[in-house]
């Protein structure tokens, strides 16, 4: 409220302030009063070129082109010295009556090009600073770089893939938290988890016209929807998920994450502090979308269903497979003939497992080594005997497993559903998190912003995403619904990839893949 108030300060203060300004440099000091006319003549008369008027009216971006403009303004009056410069840039709502109404301060133009004036200094940061703004505007409206750092999506994206994701795909969602440290996501620079951003000044949800909406197939960057809340020490899982494994009173009253060891016996290490993100700021998530909203989603034997159609897995996806060995793989022939990284496989007393598209689990069947070979297949109950469940809604109630899912209606905007005390657990979450209602159950009837109803109808669309590596993919499995303002962009393309087991770079450069289109 305070950011918001002084922000709308501001504003107020441009219409009394431009005009004297104005008057100053000899243009009608009416002109200053015109709302977006002000910002024309304001422009013309810094003598800044037509299109940093664009730059200046984009959200997001548009808080540092006033901090410039400040500064600018203080220029062509006479103050520039380096703490003018500060002054108006922590204190333009005084600094800005002061040159506007002190007769002392004569408009004596912007400094001509090739007189210096200015220290280098000044002169690398004005040119730094407004690089830094037309990158910040490029990314947050049309293209973005992401890179592929876990192995959820192989084989059809690979760990060290960069990508480039594209905005316009599904509309540019405008910045939530502004104030932020340049070309940075949640955390400072050499830091662990020290936030780059500052939530005192928040926008509301917008997002521009784009070509079109998340479809079925396509490869969807998005923000970790449980990742509003994670804990320092352990940042890719969410604190919903830590809690479910630990139990609640180990994060909240202990700090500790229990965990349990390959040999059986459970240990803990410190959680480390709690930290809440806001939705843009929380962490990045790339997976493939394959039911949209309105669709009726099921996992029957590894095998998706939309709407009643099996969906089968694109052929760079792959499955987990057992198998019963004689004697170990020759993990570099698997590397070099058939790129099976080498930490996916895991072998103990004559079994192995590991990750594999259609054709390489072909090919490996026919190893001399091999005794059997079978595709992992949960059947649902498998983490009924647990103390936690792990699959959506993490529900006792329910008993599916990662290969047997669903029957799961995905919600639709605007579309209305009848709740009961069975269903609730999988909209729960939809309806009080991601669409900020309150809801309670009272002796079994459900309120929800304190009316009791059995009704509710989205405010939004909702998305199921699963990664192409379905047996090492955290996805919509484990934590439900993606919804439509958690969205950022569509991966169009890989313009660099670096394989980190052969090198990283320049070496492990992967030279076929560079600038091919993700399918």
């Amino acid at each position: 409220m305070i950011a918001w108030s002084l922000f709308a300060l501001y504003i107020g203060l441009l219409f009394v302030v431009l005009p004297k300004v104005f008057a100053k440099a000899g243009r009608p000091a009416w002109h200053g009063a015109v709302p977006i006319y002000n910002l024309v003549v304001w422009n013309k008369l810094l003598g800044k070129p037509w299109y940093w008027l664009i730059l200046l009216l984009a959200p997001g971006v548009n808080l540092l082109m006033l901090i410039i403009y400040n500064v600018n303004t203080s220029i062509v009056l006479g103050k520039r010295s380096f703490k003018d410069h500060v002054l108006m840039t922590v204190l333009p709502w005084v600094e800005l009556p002061k040159l506007a109404f002190g007769s002392q301060y004569k408009w004596v133009g912007p400094i001509p090009k090739g007189e210096i004036r200015r220290n280098l200094l000044g002169q690398w940061g004005d040119a730094i600073l407004f690089a830094v703004i037309v990158a910040t505007a490029f990314r947050t409206f049309t293209f973005e770089a992401f890179t592929i750092p876990t192995e959820s999506m192989e084989k059809s994206l690979l760990v060290g893939d960069y990508l480039f994701v594209s905005k316009l795909s599904y509309g540019p969602r405008l910045p939530m938290t502004p104030v932020t440290f340049p070309f940075t996501h949640h955390t400072l620079p050499l830091t662990d988890h020290t936030p780059s951003f500052t939530n005192w000044f928040e926008l509301p949800y917008m997002r521009l016209p784009g070509f079109g909406k998340p479809e079925r197939g396509d490869a969807v960057v998005f923000n970790f929807p449980e990742g509003d809340t994670v804990v320092a020490n352990f940042q890719n899982m969410s604190y919903y998920q830590l809690a479910r494994m630990s139990g609640r009173n180990n994060l909240l009253e202990r700090h500790r994450v229990v965990f349990t060891m390959p040999d059986g016996r459970t240990g803990s290490r410190p959680a480390g502090d709690i930290l809440v993100r806001p939705v843009d700021k929380q962490e990045n998530y790339i997976k493939r979308c394959v039911a949209v909203a309105g669709d009726t989603v099921l996992v029957a034997d590894g095998v998706v269903h939309v709407n009643g159609k099996a969906e089968p897995l694109v052929p760079t996806g792959q499955y987990a497979y057992d198998f019963e060995i004689k004697d170990r793989f020759n993990t570099r022939i698997l590397k070099d003939q058939y790129d099976i990284t080498t930490t996916d496989v895991q072998e103990e007393n004559g079994t192995a497992n590991m990750p594999l598209t259609a054709a390489n689990a072909e090919a490996l069947s026919k190893f001399g080594n091999v005794v059997d070979m079978e595709r992992e297949n949960k059947p649902k109950g498998t983490y009924g005997a647990k103390d936690f469940w792990p699959i959506f809604p993490n529900n006792p109630a329910f008993n599916w497993s990662e290969d047997n899912f669903g029957p799961l209606w995905i919600p639709k905007k605007g579309a209305s559903i009848t709740l009961t005390p069975e269903n609730l657990p999988l909209y729960r979450r939809a309806i009080a998190a991601y669409e900020g209602n309150t809801l309670e159950v009272k002796g079994g009837a459900i309120w929800i912003n304190g009316q009791q109803t059995d009704r509710y109808t989205f405010k939004q669309d909702y998305y199921w995403m699963m990664g192409d590596n379905r047996h090492r993919s955290q996805d919509s499995r484990f934590w439900g619904f993606v919804p439509f303002d958690h969205v950022v962009g569509k991966a169009v393309l890989v313009w660099l990839t670096v394989d980190p087991e052969r090198g990283g770079f320049p070496g492990g450069i992967r030279w076929k893949r560079l600038f091919t289109r993700v399918k």
